[in-house]
């Protein structure tokens, strides 16, 4: 098959800037450019919390839970930002991170949530044009980001079948 400069010339022009596009993180085919901008800022602000020990000079000293699971999925250990928990919601200023116990003791980094207390505002706050929940048992208005693990139930859904407490010590 022969292809004319023109159409391989217009190809590679393309498919060089959906990689631009998409930057060096993996994208979740349902989320928005607009979402991806703001999710690409998380990761920018966050990428130094893979080391779980940066996370706890920048103020996450507080294990909020042992390790969440559930049939849907795990969540892992939550270590909140006191600092942070007010009520505003801020994409830049996650208020928990997310980490998955390792066999090796370690803890992975795999995504955010944030939370607003329900006592802060009677509306639900909103990031990435998505609306926060209610999590009655915490009471906060919550939204999670898997923002370092793929999720197949989707990018903003609470429980992320591939993160594992079976770690857990």
């Amino acid at each position: 098959m022969i292809r004319s400069k023109k159409t391989t010339a217009a190809a590679s022009l393309f498919l060089a800037g959906s990689l631009a596009a998409c930057g060096s993180s993996p994208t979740d085919p349902d989320v928005t450019p607009s979402q991806q901008k703001d999710i690409d800022t998380l990761r920018q602000v966050t990428a130094t919390y893979t080391d779980i020990a940066r996370a706890r000079s920048a103020g996450y000293t507080e294990k909020l839970t042992e390790c969440m699971s559930d049939p849907s999925g795990g969540m892992g250990f939550h270590y909140g930002n006191p600092a942070f928990i007010d009520a505003t919601a801020k994409v830049d200023e996650p208020e928990v991170l997310l980490y998955e116990p390792q066999p090796d003791g370690s803890l992975q980094f795999v995504g955010v949530e944030y939370v607003v207390p329900l006592s802060a505002t009677a509306t639900p706050p909103s990031l990435y044009g998505i609306p926060f929940h209610r999590n009655e048992a915490f009471q906060l208005w919550v939204l999670h980001v898997w923002a370092y693990r793929a999720n197949p139930s989707g990018m903003f859904t609470d429980w992320n079948p591939t993160v594992s407490c079976a770690a857990a010590k």
